[in-house]
């Protein structure tokens, strides 16, 4: 039923994002449906100044992280990136099973376009990823989490934005004490 692909959605609020409770020992952290929130006003004001597909932005931002509603957020290290993938895949193909047909299938071609990462918005996607994971770093800091702690976060933003326009604001927020 849709519902229950509705309350799976749903369950994202409680899921907590497990790399502030891990490194920063944050006993409330945000939710996984606060990332993506964050993460999609990042993404519509970011694809409509790039000219970037936003509905297929939008909609790649909502679907990213819904398997996570089933297993849960894991870190890097806590299983092997191949794991992962195949835990969520497996979850993702669970929670569409309920859906029209043809949404199923076009919810499905955005999850597979967003885990290979091949297109403009994918990598779009996966770097607002990492630049919303920075801001928010930047927010606990603020909040008095210790720059040590922090630090890692940040320097992995680092790494991996290279699109122009959040390589910018990237410094931007980096460089707001």
């Amino acid at each position: 039923m849709i519902i229950d692909f509705f309350k799976t959605a749903a369950n994202l609020k409680k899921i907590q994002r497990q790399g502030w409770v891990d490194k920063l020992s944050i006993s409330n952290p945000e939710s996984v449906a606060d990332h993506s929130y964050s993460m999609a006003i990042i993404g519509m004001v970011l694809s409509d100044m790039e000219n970037y597909d936003s509905g297929k932005i939008l909609k790649m931002i909502l679907l990213h992280d819904l398997a996570e509603s089933e297993i849960g957020d894991y870190t890097p290290g806590q299983i092997t990136p191949e794991k992962k993938m195949k835990l969520e895949n497996e979850a993702f193909s669970k929670i569409l099973e309920n859906l029209p047909t043809t949404i199923k299938s076009q919810y499905q071609k955005i999850w597979n376009e967003y885990q290979e990462n091949n297109s403009s918005e994918s990598k779009m996607v996966h770097q607002v990823d990492k630049f919303e994971m920075a801001l928010q770093a930047k927010i606990y800091e603020k909040q008095g989490h210790s720059k040590d702690k922090i630090s890692s976060f940040i320097e992995f933003g680092e790494l991996e934005i290279t699109h122009p326009k959040l390589k910018e604001l990237f410094r931007k927020i980096i460089d707001d004490n």
